[in-house]
């Protein structure tokens, strides 16, 4: 490609991201696509020839975008705003065109120079002290640029790590320095971002994660406190990191404590994390958020969240440039140069050497947008934030989770996180709107955020449509299953009910025969000195009414004797039992046999006349019938 193709398909490019960005709302927010979608739709070679240029485009289009999400969508409203306008596109599309690597003054004199020049201006409408400043006079401060905020976690952290070993080896000169390192603790809050903890593990050092309180900010005394815990189990504090926004809630730790608090650990370094909210600075009413950063000892911010800017641009300030470069460092020859002590060498604040020339696209929208511009961007970012938050609030189903002080609104249906889990998941597979969710306080949360540069009070109208009507959808079937579950619950009782009935019947008979309840449960005799009797050659067993407790093996003999109404009926009952080789037959004398009438057992006693066999030789069935017959039958 040369120049003059160069002209036309740069133009047809400019046209191509004008149009995407204009009709972003006629695609879908999320991808529809399963892991692995574009394996499928690309060579797995590079092409060994040159390919057309419209035929690359157009594979954009078919095959690239359909795996896009997309961050600049007007129903994005997930994480935080992914800066973007065309000052910085341009700004970016000329830092690549001069192709420069500003990683010293000497690389590229104007690279560095407006790097520091323009972190002054932004450090300046922020609102720090002039200690953060480089070109401040009588300042040891200075600004820089950095890939992420995650990177300026990791970097200052390594500088307070630098100076507590070497204040540990002043101290202890003869103990090796991976001895002193296990003795040094991180703290950091429960919301912190989670690359604190990343720059910990990158650190070899120990990390306590504190608790905050009821609205998610880290306070003075549980700094304190931890720290002069650790101390007497012989660690050493060494770094601190707040954050003013947090990521899950946009919460903000309580800094004019915590630095109070530090000033009895001399040596500690305090970070100051305000990736998304320290843009927000730059309005005069939100300034006292900033409130305590005169006790900091560095501050991040990402003008790459909120203020227009396309990433990578996370900027670093630090009071002490000297005390962040000597832990970073590393001077070959080849890189030194004859203005190392009068210039600024960014190699050395930040773990890369190679660097591109990343202040052009801010200092392109610091002067297309000025100060006023991106104050009233982010102001009516703001605005419609509260408005999201009273749509909440009307809706009595809901509840709001965060104090609401910039742009993101936390919120969940009362009830369960299952349920808000299920609302989420529902309305990101519909590819309407997209938000995430996270933990505060142990509960789960939804977050929505204005993020779209040019989001309007429709959109926001227009999300919670779609995010009431998935409520709806999902309150009337949990109803609906909850029903269900108290009539299957209901079944379940019933049929266990009857289970219970059918063993209760097993042992209580009155349970389901009436006959059995008028009569009433016969009772063994406990008193009886011997429950066998002779009368005659018979032996005869007594049941007696006096006994108190009921036996359960009793009432089926009992009753079976006395629930025939009918004399010869009864006589007629012969039973047999195997393991005592006894049969057992009703007793021919009723005091009581009156027709409809039962006998009662309570009332009298019964005598049943059991006929004994002979146990040995055993009889077999058939001469037990005969000489049962001969018995009964005398004549």
């Amino acid at each position: 490609m040369d120049s003059t193709e160069f002209r036309k398909r740069g133009m047809e490019m400019v046209e191509y991201i004008c149009t995407y960005l204009e009709t972003l709302n006629e695609r879908r927010v999320t991808p529809s696509v399963e892991p692995g979608y574009l394996r499928h739709l690309l060579p797995s070679e590079a092409p060994q020839e040159p390919e057309d240029w419209d035929q690359i485009m157009s594979d954009v289009e078919d095959k690239i975008m359909p795996g896009v999400t997309h961050w600049q969508h007007p129903r994005f409203h997930a994480y935080f705003p992914a800066g973007n306008s065309f000052p910085s596109i341009l700004g970016d599309m000329l830092g690549d065109g001069i192709g420069c690597i500003g990683f010293s003054w000497a690389a590229s004199p104007a690279c560095t120079e407006l790097e520091t020049i323009v972190l002054d201006w932004l450090g300046k409408a922020i609102g720090l002290p002039d200690h953060f400043l480089a070109l401040k006079e009588g300042s040891t401060g200075g600004g820089v640029i950095q890939t992420s905020a995650s990177e300026c976690v990791l970097v200052t952290m390594l500088a307070a790590r630098a100076q507590a070993l070497k204040r540990l080896k002043a101290q202890h000169p003869f103990v090796e320095e991976g001895h002193l390192l296990c003795k040094l603790m991180a703290y950091c809050s429960k919301e912190a971002h989670s690359c604190v903890e990343k720059a910990a593990m990158i650190c070899f050092v120990k990390l306590r994660i504190l608790e905050p309180d009821e609205h998610a900010s880290l306070r003075g005394q549980t700094i304190y406190e931890a720290m002069e815990e650790d101390e007497l189990q012989g660690l050493v504090p060494f770094f601190v990191s707040t954050t003013l926004g947090t990521t899950g809630s946009c919460a903000f730790d309580n800094l004019p404590e915590i630095g109070k608090q530090l000033q009895r650990f001399p040596g500690v370094w305090l970070h100051v994390d305000a990736a998304y909210a320290g843009n927000s600075f730059i309005c005069p009413e939100l300034k006292p958020l900033l409130k305590g950063i005169e006790y900091a000892d560095s501050f991040n911010t990402n003008p790459n969240k909120w203020l227009l800017t396309n990433f990578d641009c996370s900027t670093l300030w630090v009071r002490d440039r000297i005390r962040l470069t000597s832990a970073l460092v590393v001077d070959p020859l080849y890189l030194k140069h004859g203005y190392s002590d009068a210039a600024i060498d960014y190699r050395h604040w930040g773990v890369p050497l190679s660097r591109r020339f990343r202040s052009l696209k801010l200092w392109f929208v610091l002067r297309s947008y000025g100060i006023s511009g991106l104050q009233h961007y982010i102001r009516h970012h703001i605005k419609l934030a509260k408005r999201f938050e009273e749509l909440v609030l009307k809706d009595k189903r809901f509840e709001i989770c965060n104090q609401v002080k910039l742009g993101l609104v936390c919120f969940r249906l009362k009830g369960s996180d299952k349920l808000n889990e299920k609302l989420l998941s529902i309305i990101n597979e519909s590819g309407k709107l997209h938000m995430v969710p996270a933990s505060v306080n142990d509960r789960y949360i939804i977050r929505f955020c204005a993020v779209a540069q040019n989001a309007t009070a429709e959109d926001i109208d227009y999300a919670w449509d779609i995010i009431v009507d998935f409520a709806n959808e999902l309150l009337e079937k949990e109803q609906h299953d909850e029903l269900s579950e108290i009539i299957n619950r209901k079944k379940q009782d019933t049929l266990a009910q009857k289970r219970s009935f059918f063993v209760r019947m097993v042992s209580d008979p009155k349970i389901y025969n009436p006959a059995i309840n008028k009569a009433g449960t016969p009772k063994l005799s406990m008193e009886l000195p011997s429950p066998v009797v002779s009368r005659g050659n018979a032996p005869i067993i007594r049941t007696q009414s006096s006994v108190d407790h009921n036996s359960w093996i009793s009432w089926p003999l009992a009753f079976l004797f006395n629930s025939g109404n009918n004399e010869d009926k009864g006589n007629n009952v012969s039973l047999r039992f195997r393991h005592l080789d006894t049969n057992v037959r009703h007793s021919s004398s009723r005091r009581n046999s009156g027709a409809g009438s039962s006998p009662s057992p309570e009332n009298e006693q019964e005598l049943v006349n059991v006929q004994q066999e002979q146990k040995s030789p055993r009889k077999s069935p058939m001469a037990m019938r005969k000489a049962s017959s001969t018995r009964d039958n005398p004549n």
